[in-house]
């Protein structure tokens, strides 16, 4: 099954990925990361179906998708 992994240390939470993402497995995590921002998440377990718009999107490259 696809899924995603960020990196949080490079997410600044802009949030694009959750905009584009059309299953809306994405949300952004209630805790700072370390660099400060609320970086994104995989929000739902066998949601992700491996499209890659996130990656595509995300300004930074923080977002690997797995499939």
């Amino acid at each position: 099954m696809p899924e995603i992994q960020v990196n949080d240390n490079r997410c600044k939470g802009c949030k694009f990925c959750t905009t584009v993402c059309p299953k809306k497995c994405i949300e952004m995590s209630p805790t700072f990361s370390a660099t400060g921002y609320y970086p994104a998440r995989l929000a739902k377990k066998d949601c992700c179906i491996g499209c890659g718009m996130c990656a595509m999107i995300c300004p930074d490259l923080a977002i690997t998708v797995y499939k």
